[in-house]
């Protein structure tokens, strides 16, 4: 249950997140903000890897290593791209479309991971669609 926690926190620090860039964005370029705010992510990570005293250095080339690659790929394509929207259109509108991330990554999970699909899971996929709809679309 622990997971539980850090997913609160996680939402928590989260939820501030666009409304700070929005409010940076003013007048700051959205790929400055995107430097900066991540620089800061880069510069906590470091510090969490040295206190933790994990070598880095054996997982670069691991197997599975590819897989980081490509989630740093795809998260640097979100989050450019999610700080340029939030720069150029409103955050009731931008953050849900990006939000439906939850749904997509769920059917991805479903889809390639053999998580299984239950009713229950099809029903929130289908009302986090409408949701979104429901508050994005003007």
């Amino acid at each position: 249950m622990r997971y539980l926690v850090w997913a609160v926190i996680a939402l928590l620090g989260y939820t501030a997140v666009p409304p700070l860039v929005k409010l940076a964005t003013v007048d700051i370029p959205s790929d400055v903000v995107v430097l900066i705010s991540n620089g800061i992510l880069v510069v906590a990570a470091v510090g969490i890897i040295l206190t933790a005293d994990v070598s880095v250095a054996p997982y670069l080339t691991h197997e599975r290593a590819v897989y980081a690659y490509g989630a740093g790929i795809a998260l640097t394509v979100g989050i450019v791209s999610y700080y340029r929207a939030l720069a150029a259109g409103p955050i009731s509108v931008v953050v849900p479309i990006f939000g439906m991330f939850i749904a997509t990554s769920s059917i991805l999970g479903i889809a390639f991971l053999d998580e299984p699909l239950t009713a229950r899971k099809a029903a929130g996929i289908g009302l986090a669609v409408a949701a979104v709809y429901l508050t994005s679309v003007e």
